[in-house]
């Protein structure tokens, strides 16, 4: 079994009016979009970075560099890059069986999305909606995603090797 962490943070583009924010491929109204050369969505990009800790291939740099000067912004498909690599032949395959998330912001309101964001990231990692925990905080405001600045997000990943 492996377990891998992921985090990614943006600030929020206040002047920008006409991106929306996406958060784990689902859009919320009730606040500005993240400052990005993607689409920004800070939960797929940490639940890549966590895959990134399990098969060791950084997709968050280069790869998603390279895509995003082709013109593809959505952070579905570098995670799926991400995904790719969780089988690799003459190595030990893994499959995800857990995605724990933690979201820090004041801003927007998670919790009336949080059904629509596990469906949307199970469908991503084919991965039962049921796997995914989604908590959300504001950390008392103690920092600068509590009052309000961006969002911050963890996520932890649970992978088993597939048998053979």
């Amino acid at each position: 079994m492996k377990t891998a962490i992921g985090q990614d943070s943006h600030r929020f583009d206040v002047d920008n009016r006409e991106k929306p924010l996406r958060l784990g491929g689902v859009v919320f109204d009730d606040a500005p979009p993240l400052v990005g050369n993607s689409d920004a969505d800070v939960v797929l990009h940490a639940i890549t970075n966590a895959v990134s800790g399990i098969t060791g291939v950084n997709i968050l740099g280069k790869i998603a560099d390279d895509l995003c000067a082709q013109g593809i912004t959505d952070s579905a498909v570098y995670l799926k890059q991400a995904l790719k690599h969780l089988r690799q032949t003459g190595q030990i395959s893994y499959q995800i069986n857990h995605l724990s998330i933690s979201i820090e912001c004041q801003r927007p309101t998670i919790s009336p999305k949080i059904t629509a964001m596990r469906k949307s990231i199970g469908q991503i990692m084919q991965l039962a909606a049921q796997n995914i925990g989604i908590t959300a905080t504001t950390g008392e405001g103690l920092t600068a995603f509590g009052r309000g600045e961006g969002i911050q997000v963890l996520a932890i990943i649970t992978a088993l090797p597939l048998a053979e």
